[in-house]
């Protein structure tokens, strides 16, 4: 089992429902593909440094999990189909990365509870 870290950014012109349906759908994909989510973060909607299909900002997600090769295959091959997703980027986490990783997920737990 590896771990990975996909990145991707949706449309800004959907709405909030579409949004998280969207979201959604690719949650239940990657637990149905026996994958194990580990943590998954909303960064909202944030500017472009350059235009992409003629828009200058989109909404970016993170889903982190744990599976084989085969899900981040099927995961990025649904991206590609998907109209709502502009971009997207799966990173294959090493042990350096996981444990930057948790660090990260440790400082942001203790931020929103402050």
């Amino acid at each position: 089992m590896n771990n990975y870290e996909t990145v991707f950014i949706l449309n800004p012109v959907l709405s909030e429902d579409q949004i998280e349906e969207a979201v959604n759908k690719y949650e239940k994909l990657i637990t149905k593909l026996k994958a194990k989510i580990i943590a998954k973060e909303n960064w909202g909607l944030k500017k472009f440094a350059y235009p992409i299909q003629n828009k200058k900002s989109g909404f970016y997600h993170l889903i982190e999990y744990q599976g084989d090769v085969s899900v981040s295959k099927n995961l990025e091959m649904d991206f590609r189909r998907d109209e709502r997703v502009m971009r997207y980027l799966t990173v294959k986490l090493d042990k350096h990365a996981l444990n930057w990783s948790e660090k990260r997920r440790k400082k942001l737990k203790i931020k929103s509870k402050v």
